[in-house]
């Protein structure tokens, strides 16, 4: 079984280890160690990486056994005894969220006796779950809490108690198992059992940043961000922000209104196009049907509109086919084509029979009513398509 470096030691990422076993995990080989300080994934938080000799950890998992299985890129014979490197850069980003985690879970179990009873340590973000909901006050509220923690740079001891004494610590939450407990005490604040990497001082969390919050299961769940992460993040929304306002001329404070307002004005240009639009085709319909063709008493309309979507098609069909005597087939000039099949009232035949009819020949997918038929998907020559369709509508039933 190894020895665990990081339960003692955090800040480690340096050693020297003797490969005392070796595995398979997938495709991929695994080797066991003396010792170690690279962490795998438990608890809410991601595994470790970095090098051990001139292999690749790219993965640390824990056995039930409690044995830590190291995955590598490259086979590793037993018994060496390599030089490790764990990657420092994630390992600190890991430390300071995790004792960021811990300021923010105390923080609101302090101010406002929300529980936390889930923890997520993501690659981009991380998630604390709360077990009640929380308002938007109390959240701002334990934030700069938590923050105040931060500040004041205080130590983050580890100390290991038995069942007994830790049954008379005042821990933040009950632990989740028996025996040997590892407890992280930030100095006066928290005090809790865990078995992650921490800082050695709340200083080195560098700052804690809530990014939203939404009701979960009769509780919260809050994002977050600290240290690195937040840095990072403010930079996104820095640059964000100043991209808004080079296009809407407005001060940063009011650019939430500025987009309300923009909105609004699309909003409305839509509407006023929608209602040019329909006229347009109001027109365009009566311009076709002025010029329809007579086939056996019977005036039809099979024509292929560009620019227009199915529902711009639709509206021509039916406004054509609002007059007696006509029969409709249109198609858009882009393909896969969408169809549309419209018969005025006074006609019998069968849209939905036409558009299956023409689909066994070209593709596509739709269906209908007698009066009204839609489809899409249809490919091929579009020409025969308009051929197939006016041969379909004149076909005796």
């Amino acid at each position: 079984m190894s020895n665990r470096i990081y339960y003692t030691e955090p800040q480690c990422t340096e050693f020297d280890a003797v490969v005392t076993g070796t595995t398979r995990q997938g495709d991929r080989p695994a080797v066991a160690l003396d010792t170690t300080a690279f962490y795998p994934t438990s608890g809410g938080q991601p595994h470790d990486t970095g090098m051990l000799g001139d292999a690749r950890v790219v993965e640390v998992t824990e056995s039930d056994a409690g044995e830590v299985w190291h995955v590598l890129d490259r086979d590793v014979e037993a018994g060496q005894r390599l030089h490790a490197v764990v990657d420092r850069e994630r390992r600190f980003d890991h430390m300071q969220q995790h004792t960021g985690q811990h300021l923010l879970s105390a923080a609101f179990d302090r101010l406002h006796h929300a529980r936390t009873v889930g923890f997520h340590l993501g690659a981009v973000v991380s998630s604390v779950d709360l077990a009640i909901d929380v308002s938007a006050q109390a959240i701002a509220a334990a934030e700069s809490e938590a923050n105040r923690i931060v500040w004041e740079d205080r130590p983050v001891g580890i100390r290991f108690v038995t069942e007994a004494e830790a049954a008379a610590l005042p821990l933040r939450k009950e632990p989740a198992r028996g025996g040997t407990l590892r407890v992280i005490d930030v100095e006066g604040y928290d005090l809790s059992a865990c078995g992650g990497t921490h800082v050695s001082r709340t200083g080195a969390v560098g700052l804690i940043a809530l990014l939203s919050a939404e009701r979960l299961r009769g509780g919260t769940r809050l994002e977050f961000v600290c240290g690195g992460r937040a840095l990072r993040s403010l930079r996104t929304f820095r640059d964000a922000v100043a991209g808004c306002i080079r296009h809407v001329s407005v001060m940063p404070e009011e650019l939430p209104g500025a987009i309300e307002r923009l909105q609004a004005e699309v909003k409305d240009q839509r509407k006023a196009m929608k209602d040019v639009q329909e006229r347009l085709a109001g027109y365009e319909a009566a311009a076709l049907a002025s010029a329809a063709e007579e086939v056996n008493g019977v005036r039809q309309v099979v024509q292929a509109i560009d620019g227009r979507d199915q529902n711009g098609l639709k509206a021509m069909a039916l406004a054509i086919c609002s007059n007696p005597g006509f029969e409709a087939a249109l198609f858009s000039t882009t393909a896969p084509y969408v169809a549309v099949l419209a018969r005025s009232k006074d006609r019998s035949v069968d849209c939905a029979a036409v558009l299956k009819a023409l689909m066994e020949t070209c593709g596509g997918r739709g269906g209908g009513k007698p009066d009204l038929a839609q489809g899409g998907g249809l490919t091929g020559s579009l020409a025969e398509i308009l051929d197939a369709a006016r041969r379909e509508l004149s076909r005796p039933r």
